[in-house]
């Protein structure tokens, strides 16, 4: 049920956060791949996605570098949620760090609430250069999906009635196109972001939209999208 471990910990804690590392390596017994820290910031104080309320530039503090630091030489991953507009910041440090693993969640963090309202074709623009920009890093690796969340704008939670997973298909196509032509299939993987999409759609109709975004691919793609890129990276025993 549980093949691989993601867990948390402050890696502005510096080089001490070793200590904390291993804590959570000898715990997983096995199974502890790596960290997720959340980086997510906007001026508009109405755009919140976390509980906690973080600083801006989080990924070009230095003592998360300093933390960030002691993840390779243990084996570990770093899974980053930002916004679109964070996206330079992460390759800034994807740069800084090429050794390490760097997973980035949600497609990048599309806004479409607050300031960004109506600004579809603005918003959509500004994420590509980033992501293609981002995904000349070779250690880098996306995840397709979290676009059912409210933070996206595109009102799925508004409906009368849910979408189905043609019309999530047909929505989010573009955004999933631009990651899998910068990125490639063997650094893309699909991920379902659940409870948190359901908000917009049940859990079938989201695999279904996402069987229907690789319907033109091959048996070979198809494969690195659900299964192999994730076994990958996550460096994943399956039996």
């Amino acid at each position: 049920m549980c093949t691989g471990i993601v867990g948390y910990t402050d890696l502005r804690q510096g080089a001490a956060v070793k200590g904390v590392l291993e804590a959570h390596l000898e715990a997983g017994k096995g199974r502890f791949r790596g960290i997720r820290q959340s980086s997510v910031w906007d001026p508009d104080p109405n755009i919140r996605t976390t509980r906690r309320v973080l600083p801006a530039g989080l990924l070009l503090n230095q003592e998360l570098r300093r933390g960030f630091a002691e993840l390779a030489p243990l084996g570990l991953s770093f899974d980053c949620w930002n916004y679109f507009h964070q996206i330079d910041d992460l390759t800034d440090l994807a740069r800084a760090f090429p050794e390490t693993n760097i997973v980035l969640d949600h497609v990048g963090g599309v806004l479409g609430v607050g300031d960004y309202a109506g600004r579809g074709e603005q918003v959509f623009s500004a994420w590509r250069r980033a992501i293609e920009a981002l995904a000349a890093c070779p250690n880098v690796s996306v995840k397709l999906g979290g676009l059912g969340m409210h933070s996206c704008g595109f009102e799925l939670d508004q409906r009368p009635r849910p979408p189905s997973s043609r019309e999530l298909a047909d929505l989010w196509r573009p955004w999933f196109q631009v990651c899998v032509d910068a990125f490639g299939v063997e650094r893309a993987m699909f991920e379902s972001n659940f409870p948190v999409d359901q908000l917009s759609c049940s859990y079938a109709v989201l695999w279904n939209a996402f069987k229907r975004l690789a319907g033109a691919c091959s048996e070979a793609e198809k494969q690195a999208l659900f299964y192999d890129t994730a076994k990958r990276v996550y460096r994943l025993d399956v039996p």
